[in-house]
């Protein structure tokens, strides 16, 4: 994955990182939480009907220069970016999202991060139950505390499973396996998921900002937001959505 316009130093101010810089855990670490802070996951050009990109110059452009966010594709692609300037060895999962009634195919890119000799699932780009750390991928049915959520990776069938602690309860959020991909093999996933009439994508607005103590969700007219076990939940009007995605998600709706 080239992107000839990609510039660690700009991508830092992006996501609001003044650290030092190292190949080590500890930066991707950081990386990562900072990101997730910053960089929506959003689907809202998908709902103007302009096309997403898999382009990394074109994913460069929106997400760091227009202050924009992103679906699972541009924003593991950016992080992708940021670890290959880093000269931090990772790769591409294509993982099978597991919250549906019915089985989908793996659309959902994810990258496996190898560092300090370990391997690590790192995630910025899952817009329900996503994790807020890398998680250690041999370390399995042990549950990871990550800030006020807590995760767990199980093997099935050959699959690591990701699971969130929802409710007191274990669930399902992707299943994946450590086949590499080729950042060409989204291709298909991405239309499809940009396109089809019955992805979520197409239908209604999801935008998903992290915070320290939770997130701030909006689906729909649905807006919620998470801090701890608190949740608060409303219904915004139309005319409030503008106000609403600067105020809590960082962006400014463009024409």
């Amino acid at each position: 994955m080239i992107a000839e316009t990609f510039n660690l130093t700009d991508y830092c101010q992006r996501i609001g990182y003044a650290g030092e810089l190292h190949a080590d855990l500890a930066t991707v670490q950081a990386l990562m939480q900072y990101q997730l802070r910053s960089v929506p996951f959003e689907n809202l050009d998908v709902l103007a009907g302009k096309p997403i990109s898999l382009n990394p110059d074109d994913i460069v452009a929106k997400i760091v220069d227009r202050q924009r966010g992103g679906y699972c594709y541009e924003i593991n692609g950016l992080f992708a970016l940021a670890l290959q300037a880093l000269g931090i060895e990772w790769q591409f999962v294509a993982a099978r999202p597991l919250f549906y009634p019915v089985k989908r195919p793996r659309t959902h890119a994810a990258l496996l991060v190898r560092v300090e000799g370990v391997e690590w699932l790192c995630d910025l780009g899952f817009g329900s139950y996503g994790i807020r750390a890398p998680l250690r991928l041999e370390v399995l049915d042990t549950p990871v505390q990550q800030d006020s959520d807590t995760f767990m990776l199980s093997e099935e069938n050959g699959d690591l499973i990701l699971k969130a602690l929802v409710e007191g309860e274990w669930a399902r959020q992707y299943s994946f396996n450590r086949c590499p991909v080729e950042w060409i093999d989204f291709a298909p996933a991405n239309w499809m998921n940009s396109t089809h009439p019955d992805a979520v994508f197409t239908q209604k607005p999801l935008v998903v900002r992290f915070t320290e103590d939770g997130r701030n969700i909006l689906f729909g007219d649905a807006f919620k937001q998470i801090a701890g076990h608190t949740v608060t939940k409303r219904t915004i009007a139309a005319e409030e959505q503008a106000m609403l995605l600067a105020e809590h998600f960082r962006l400014t709706m463009e024409a």
